[in-house]
C-alpha cells in the first residue's frame, strides 16, 4: 500500500475543489502494469536527432510556430506524408461568400464582465472558457461564440482561446493499419483546444465528383447538437434564434446534406491526419468568431479528457453504419482499427 507523502487542494476547471495526493511506493510492492495506471509523462525526444524514424522535420514548412515532425517505422523504405499542401488556415472557395459587418462587443483590452459583454450574452450570459492553462473550454456546447474582428478586446482576450494556433508539440506518425496518425509530446489538459480542421471551405454539392476523398468534413452544427461523439445535447445554452432565421429553421433541422463542408483532401493542416476512434480523447466543437452563420462555423477539436504524452489523438468521425454510398449506389463499408474496448468494428 502506497504512503501519502503530500496532499493539497486546488480549484478544478468546473469550479469545484479537487484534493490531490502524492504517493510513494513501499518496498516490496508488486510492479504496476500499464493497465493499472495512466502515466503522466512519457519518454519524448529532446531534439531532432533523438527522433526515431524521422522522415520529415516539419510537415508545415514553417507555417506553424511549432514544427510538426513526421516519423515512419512501418514502411520499408520509409516515406513521408505526400499528396497534399499544408495550410494552417481555412481557404474559401471562390463561390462561397462569408458574412461581413458582424457587430462585436464593446469591451476594452479583455472581456471580463459577462453582464456587459455582448459575446458572453450569446454564450448564455457567461464566458465559455476558464483562464487556466492558457484557456480551457468549461464544457462542450452547441456553438461557442468567440470575439471577432469587430470586438473591442485584443488578441489576449480569453474569449479568443481557439484562435491562437497550435501550442502543443505534435507529431505525425505511421501506423500499421490506420495509415498516418497524430500524437502529442506534451500533456494536454481536458478542455484545451488542440487544432482547427482546415482545408477548402466549399459547397457540399461541389464535392460530388470526388468519390474517394476521405478528408471531407461536413459542417453540421445541428449534428453536433444531437450528440456527435457521445456529447449530450445542450440546445438551450446558446441564443440559437439569433443565428437561425425563422424561414431557414426547418431547413436546417432537416436530415438533408449540410450545405457547406471543409475539403482537406488536397489542402489541409495537422487535423487531416487525426484518426477516428470509437472511444476518442478529442471532441468536435463548432465555433463562431468572424461571423454568426452556423452553416459556415469553424470546426475545432478540443481535448475531451486529460491526454498524457505520446497517446494517439482521436475523435469520433460520427458516421452512422450503412450511411455511406459509393459511386455505384451501393453501401460502402470500412473496417475500424481504433482498438477501443467497445469498438464498433466498422467506421461506416
Amino acid at each position: 500500500m502506497e504512503q501519502v507523502v503530500h496532499y493539497w487542494a486546488e480549484k478544478g476547471i468546473s469550479g469545484f475543489t479537487i484534493f490531490k495526493f502524492r504517493l510513494r511506493r513501499q518496498d516490496g510492492q508488486p510492479l504496476l502494469t500499464t493497465n493499472q495506471v495512466q502515466f503522466s509523462y512519457g519518454r519524448v525526444p529532446q531534439s531532432v536527432s533523438e527522433i526515431r524514424g524521422l522522415v520529415c522535420e516539419d510537415i508545415t514548412g514553417g507555417q506553424e510556430d511549432i514544427p510538426i515532425p513526421a516519423t515512419n517505422l512501418v514502411d520499408d523504405p520509409p516515406v513521408a506524408p505526400t499528396g497534399y499542401k499544408y495550410c494552417k488556415s481555412i481557404q474559401v472557395a471562390k463561390n462561397v461568400k462569408l458574412p461581413t459587418n458582424v457587430p462585436g462587443c464593446n469591451c476594452n483590452g479583455k472581456c471580463v464582465d459577462p453582464r456587459t459583454c455582448a459575446c458572453a450574452r450569446l454564450n448564455g450570459s457567461d464566458f465559455p472558457y476558464v483562464s487556466r492553462d492558457g484557456g480551457r473550454l468549461i464544457e462542450a456546447k452547441d456553438v461557442v461564440f468567440e470575439c471577432g474582428p469587430n470586438c473591442g478586446c485584443g488578441p489576449d482576450c480569453l474569449n479568443r482561446t481557439s484562435q491562437r494556433g497550435l501550442k502543443y508539440r505534435l507529431e505525425v506518425f505511421r501506423t500499421p493499419k490506420k495509415g498516418w496518425a497524430v500524437r502529442s509530446w506534451d500533456f494536454i489538459p481536458s478542455g484545451a483546444p488542440v487544432c482547427e480542421y482546415t482545408g477548402i471551405l466549399m459547397h457540399t454539392e461541389d464535392t460530388d465528383s470526388v468519390s474517394e476523398n476521405n478528408y471531407i468534413f461536413d459542417i453540421d452544427c445541428l449534428q453536433t447538437m444531437r450528440g456527435l461523439g457521445g456529447r449530450e445535447r445542450r440546445f438551450g445554452d446558446v441564443s440559437v434564434p439569433t443565428i437561425i432565421s425563422s424561414d431557414r429553421h426547418d431547413d436546417l433541422r432537416s436530415e438533408s446534406v449540410p450545405e457547406f463542408c471543409i475539403d482537406a483532401g488536397s489542402t489541409g493542416n495537422i487535423a487531416r491526419f487525426i484518426n477516428h476512434s470509437c472511444e476518442p480523447n478529442l471532441f468536435v466543437q463548432c465555433v463562431l468568431s468572424s461571423h454568426h452563420d452556423i452553416k459556415l462555423a469553424r470546426v475545432m477539436l478540443f481535448a475531451a479528457d486529460n491526454i498524457p504524452p505520446l497517446q494517439e489523438l482521436t475523435y469520433d468521425y460520427g458516421y452512422a453504419l450503412d450511411s455511406v454510398y459509393g459511386p455505384d449506389g451501393k453501401i460502402k463499408q470500412m473496417a475500424c482499427y481504433c482498438g477501443a474496448p467497445d469498438c464498433r468494428k466498422r467506421l461506416f
